[in-house]
């Protein structure tokens, strides 16, 4: 503005001090001669190269899963995720199976089987995920398995314990019976969902 009213000044004749003109307004001259010159952020190949590997890897992955796995500051991981449009905003919502039984009580053993998966801090390994089957009626710890990565095979593995240590070995059951989970990706990943299938579960 104040440069536009001193050209227009110079235009008609009237030389006037740039400074003048800023007194006259009180504008502070800095505010005058200062141009914005901001630079487009910049994503550092060294963190961009593996995270963008693991999500590629691992859609279902957010960004602190990456940042523990990979070992970076959550902070760097979600700006890498912001800036590159790799963020998930909101997952689609649809039908999951629930079990059907209200209440859910497990009246017998082999009757319904419950797994889930957690964190648990590992000493210098760092974070790490551990997967665990339970029988829901003797409350018996039957499988787990325990990984650097959330992945489904995690939860396969510890099924597939939990299965040896109740069979004596891998196989369809004789009777088929009910796998409980809390719905997460994993539990209804696609490789997950087939060998709960191919073992007879439901």
């Amino acid at each position: 503005m104040i440069a536009t009213i001193k050209q227009g000044l110079e235009e008609d004749g009237i030389k006037v001090p740039m400074a003048k003109l800023c007194r006259w307004f009180e504008v502070p001259r800095r505010t005058v001669y200062y141009q914005p010159n901001k630079t487009a952020p910049k994503v550092q190949e060294r963190f961009e190269t593996p995270i963008k590997a693991m999500i590629e890897e691992e859609p279902s992955f957010g960004y602190r899963t990456v940042a523990s796995l990979l070992g970076f500051n959550k902070n760097t991981v979600q700006r890498v995720f912001q800036l590159r449009g790799w963020q998930v905003k909101k997952r689609p919502v649809g039908f999951r199976p629930r079990v059907q039984a209200m209440p859910s009580v497990a009246t017998a053993p082999d009757e319904r089987w419950a797994t889930d998966l957690c964190r648990v801090w590992a000493g210098r390994d760092g974070w790490v995920t551990l997967a665990l089957v339970i029988d829901c009626h003797t409350r018996e710890l039957l499988g787990w398995h325990l990984s650097r990565s959330g992945k489904s095979k995690t939860a396969e593995a510890a099924l597939e314990q939990a299965l040896i240590a109740r069979y004596g070995t891998l196989g369809r059951v004789t009777r088929p019976f009910l796998l409980r989970s809390d719905n997460g990706l994993v539990f209804t990943s696609r490789s997950f969902t087939a060998l709960v299938r191919s073992y007879g579960l439901k």
